[in-house]
């Protein structure tokens, strides 16, 4: 029992998981706003503002930052983690997206001269650079209540 005891009482862990859950509510709640539809996928999906991924992995470097001190090797190993998820969703990801983007732009195109398979490619996987600062602040706010 102490395992999940310790888990369920780890701040860090806790400020990360809080910091994800938020990103995904205001993201039901942004799509509501500009779409006037709720879209409970959001909760799971990734893109969108903000971005969930850098909202966690900024809680969780800031919540070791606050409690190995801001010049330990650990705090130093969660933020170039944090930087490298950052990165990846908005630039790796983003990209990825923007070729789906194309592509099924360039299915569309064909569809309307021959029949072809209209599957669609899940365009919303990576994040412009202010829902990955969206995120980034929320995580750190969300670390610094709660740690």
């Amino acid at each position: 029992m102490g395992f999940y005891r310790s888990i369920m009482e780890n701040k860090a862990l806790l400020a990360s998981f809080t910091a994800w859950f938020i990103a995904q509510i205001l993201k039901i709640l942004l799509t509501f706003y500009s779409s006037k539809k709720i879209d409970l996928t959001r909760l799971v999906g990734s893109g969108g503002m903000p971005s969930s991924h850098t909202a966690f992995v900024m809680a969780i470097s800031t919540s070791v930052g606050r409690m190995y001190g801001w010049d330990s090797a650990i705090f130093a190993v969660s933020l170039c983690f944090a930087f490298v998820v950052m990165y990846d969703a908005a630039g790796v990801r983003r990209a990825a997206g923007n070729q789906a983007k194309i592509l099924n732009i360039i299915i569309e195109d064909i569809a309307q001269n021959k029949p072809i398979t209209d599957e669609r490619l899940k365009e919303l996987i990576g994040h412009t650079p202010k829902e990955v600062v969206a995120g980034a602040v929320l995580g750190i706010l969300v670390a610094n209540i709660m740690v």
